[in-house]
């Protein structure tokens, strides 16, 4: 077991950094590999600060490219993928999304054979179960319950066939006689410092007069803490190099949330933000039932014009149902089989986030101030 490697997927991205920040605190680690399709240069010096712990190899570069990722999984003893296109809005191509989030883990997974790496954790997400329909609720959902996302979306359908290949890939004979041990990880809505989701939303509120659009105001969700999530990753990647732990870990699925409060989109957008004097939207909102029929003619415009026009539609059926929902998980087979339990409590998270969500506040002050001067 003595001196391990491991290669990171979608190292520069909102999850992957916080990953890698954990990761240098393992034992025995002798390399990270950092890999993704570019770094911004303030990551990058981060990066290098951490070599005084562990050799930190960053690797530029496209999941795409098969000799590229041989190359990165060389002598490696774990790969986390995180590395996907999170488009819950339809906005990026289709093709493009199901050529990275399904071929590119694919292709990650066969360079992981050729290179006898035992041990591939997968990124998955909340979206591979649904929801399927504002209508249904599900509380407290576990995975036992057969729950599987029916929309042809592109984000969610691709997350669900990379997700299966993955789990289907545990067992698989290495290169050097091995075994390969899979599992994948679903965290719920993932908020925290540098969050996309809710820094769109954020800036969007600063420049409304201070007023937060709604996101999905009927929707009862559970929230997940980034930092959790990265600790998630780590238990899991200890578990399966645990040959004690391993045999009950290996090409299963977990769903990973915290103790942050249930509460909706809405709300946590404006706990995070409301001691900037950002606050929600009063004015009345069309009927769940009547915005997803919307949805739906907004939908057949597109497809009409589709000849002629590429019409991106504001919100569609799926967008409306998936803001909308009650949908909420546990996290006690994570608990029994990861030994997982959140590194940070909602109101160290909260206070985090808030204190970044200040930072954004602020950064929109200078700007405005450099314009009127």
């Amino acid at each position: 077991m003595t001196g391990w490697s491991c290669l990171v997927t979608g190292a520069g991205g909102f999850l992957g950094q916080r990953i890698v920040r954990l990761l240098v605190e393992e034992k025995e680690l002798k390399e990270i590999r950092a890999l993704d399709k570019a770094f911004r240069p303030e990551l990058r010096e981060e990066f290098s600060k951490l070599q005084n712990k562990t050799k930190l190899t960053v690797l530029e570069g496209d999941i795409l490219d098969e000799p590229f990722l041989k190359r990165a999984c060389q002598d490696v003893s774990v790969v986390i993928h995180t590395a996907c296109i999170i488009d819950v809005f339809g906005v990026t191509h289709r093709e493009s999304i199901m050529n990275v989030n399904v071929k590119g883990t694919q292709l990650l997974l066969e360079a992981c054979v050729q290179a006898s790496v035992p041990v591939f954790i997968y990124t998955s997400t909340l979206e591979v179960a649904g929801p399927n329909s504002y209508k249904e609720i599900i509380q407290n959902g576990h995975e036992e319950e057969p729950l599987e996302n029916t929309w042809p979306a592109p984000y969610p359908y691709s997350k669900k066939l990379a997700e299966k290949a993955v789990l289907a890939a545990n067992g698989w004979t290495l290169k050097n006689g091995g075994t390969l041990y899979t599992c994948a990880l679903r965290p719920m809505y993932i908020y925290g410092e540098g969050g996309p989701f809710l820094s769109a939303s954020i800036n969007e509120a600063l420049n409304n007069n201070g007023i937060l659009s709604s996101v999905g105001k009927f929707s009862t969700v559970n929230p997940v803490y980034v930092g959790n999530v990265a600790w998630a990753h780590i238990l899991a990647l200890r578990a399966l190099r645990d040959p004690k732990k391993a045999p009950s870990v290996q090409g299963q699925f977990y769903y990973i949330s915290d103790d942050t409060p249930h509460q909706s989109y809405d709300n946590l957008n404006y706990i995070l933000s409301k001691e900037f004097g950002l606050c929600l939207d009063s004015r009345w909102s069309l009927p769940l039932a009547l915005m997803y029929w919307i949805g739906f003619l907004l939908e057949v415009v597109s497809f009409l014009l589709s000849p002629v026009y590429s019409y991106q539609p504001p919100f569609n059926r799926h967008t409306v149902t998936l803001s909308n929902s009650v949908f909420t998980f546990s996290y006690k087979k994570a608990q029994q089989d990861l030994a997982y339990k959140p590194l940070y409590s909602w109101e160290e998270a909260k206070q985090k986030t808030v204190e970044w969500v200040g930072s954004l506040v602020d950064r929109h002050k200078e700007t405005l101030k450099s314009k009127t001067q």
